[in-house]
């Protein structure tokens, strides 16, 4: 891969040469702007992060969190992007435009994309999607064993990455094709396993771990690989090398995640103010300038608030590890573009501050993510999906029938149910799109209407 085919502002959608009319937003700046301004990235403001919402103490949502994640992505961006530009002088001065001025563009633009295909109730919810294909029967299970393996696993190992790719590309049943109609450099940073279904889930290797677009998305990612001139790793053409930019969009995630859920921990006194410092405050045991421990603790013992505490805190580590992240970038260029990087940038980082990171993984599964209101929302999520899903697509089996027919009403018009055999699995991923498109209130609501608990009022 080259600095200079790896970013482009053809859109999903248009015909190639098409130019960006906006006298004011360039074409990734408008990403940026259609992405905040749609629904789908509205409603993640009502979808579990990690703690159940709404609660008196307010918490981190999909929507707080994609967007702290975003404003991480655009100064790993505009870092990273700078030292591209100066290291590469003979290029063009349309490549140091893109590389010092729309690459954080367009990483904030991926980072609040990210999670945007994610259904209700965090990574239960997309489990519980999983096990309710695998555990299918009668009719439902004969015609889902004629869909190819591909097919098949789209459901079986539900995605919320390869979802989200689909709900950005996917025109549903409008007219217009491309979906958001995102430039292809925006939605090439978003896919981090650059799979399909078929081949993806094998965790021997970071591309494939997961999966990256389901079967209907497959061509329209091609067309962005080919445009970019992102290898293909068989000959089928379903595994790809990852684009460079998808490391910058993960490593603001990751850094964001595993700072900000100590946050909400704290707020909702599930970890004391002395144990975030004592892991947090270690990564500045060998700093140096602005960095050393005795200059964050000065501040630190300055302030009264212990919730002031923890959000100076959190600033404090969230700009370190953003400086080793772009550190490890820049150093790792070569297998970058060779396509042969196969680990996360955060586990490149020094080997000293890599065992702070792993110990606040360590206490953050035994502390948080393990903590009851979590595992309860995952249960609730179990419930509630697995009983929308089964509702739907026993409806879906059965389109003549009275009590299907009103239940195919409550679903959007956009996701189009036809009933036929021979388009189950369309059918199935109108289905999932509809169910995974809710936020967890309107999840529950609906499951609670629809089993009896609730009796549906005028309005």
């Amino acid at each position: 891969m080259k600095w200079e085919t790896l970013y482009s502002a053809q859109r999903t959608g248009q015909s190639g040469g098409k130019q960006n009319q906006d006298q004011i937003r360039t074409s990734y700046i408008r990403d940026y702007d259609r992405l905040i301004f749609s629904s789908a990235f509205r409603r993640l403001q009502n979808k579990t992060q990690v703690f159940p919402l709404p609660g008196a103490v307010f918490v981190h949502n999909r929507l707080t969190h994609s967007l702290e994640v975003a404003s991480v992505g655009r100064s790993l961006g505009k870092a990273v992007g700078d030292e591209i530009a100066d290291r590469h002088p003979q290029q063009t001065e349309l490549f140091k435009e893109f590389y010092k001025y729309e690459l954080p563009s367009v990483i904030a633009a991926a980072c609040l994309a990210h999670d945007i295909g994610n259904p209700p109730f965090g990574h239960s919810g997309e489990e519980a999607i999983r096990i309710f294909f695998r555990e299918m029967t009668g009719k439902g299970k004969e015609l889902f064993d004629k869909l190819s393996e591909n097919q098949q696993r789209d459901f079986t190992h539900f995605e919320g990455n390869a979802n989200a790719f689909r709900t950005l590309t996917h025109h549903f049943n409008e007219e217009m094709a491309g979906g958001f109609r995102l430039t292809y450099a925006t939605l090439a940073s978003i896919i981090k396993y650059p799979c399909t279904s078929a081949n993806g889930f094998d965790k021997s290797k970071l591309i494939t771990k997961k999966s990256g677009f389901f079967d209907t998305e497959l061509a329209t990612y091609r067309q962005i690989a080919d445009q970019l001139e992102i290898p293909a790793l068989n000959e089928d053409e379903t595994v790809y090398a990852r684009h460079p930019f998808v490391f910058l969009v993960e490593a603001a995630d990751d850094i964001c995640y595993r700072v900000i859920d100590f946050e909400d921990a704290h707020r909702l006194n599930i970890i004391s103010i002395d144990k975030i410092k004592e892991l947090f405050l270690a990564f500045f045991d060998e700093g140096t300038g602005y960095d050393t421990r005795t200059t964050v603790e000065d501040t630190l013992n300055k302030i009264k608030d212990t919730n002031q505490q923890v959000q100076y805190l959190r600033a404090r580590v969230i700009n370190f590890l953003i400086q080793r992240v772009q550190e490890v970038f820049m150093r790792e260029e070569e297998q970058l573009l060779l396509g042969t990087l196969d680990k996360p940038l955060i586990d490149l980082i020094p080997e000293r501050e890599l065992k702070i990171v792993k110990k606040i993984d360590e206490f953050s599964y035994k502390y948080i993510y393990n903590h009851r209101s979590v595992v309860e929302i995952e249960i609730a999520g179990y419930n509630v999906i697995g009983s929308l899903l089964k509702a739907f697509v026993d409806a879906v089996l059965d389109v003549e029938g009275k009590r299907s027919q009103k239940l195919l009403q409550l679903i959007s018009s956009q996701f189009v149910i036809t009933g036929k055999p021979e388009n189950f699995y369309q059918d199935l991923q109108s289905v999932v799109d509809f169910v995974a498109g809710m936020t967890d209130l309107y999840a529950v609501e609906l499951y609670r209407k629809l089993t009896g608990i609730e009796i549906p009022q005028l309005r």
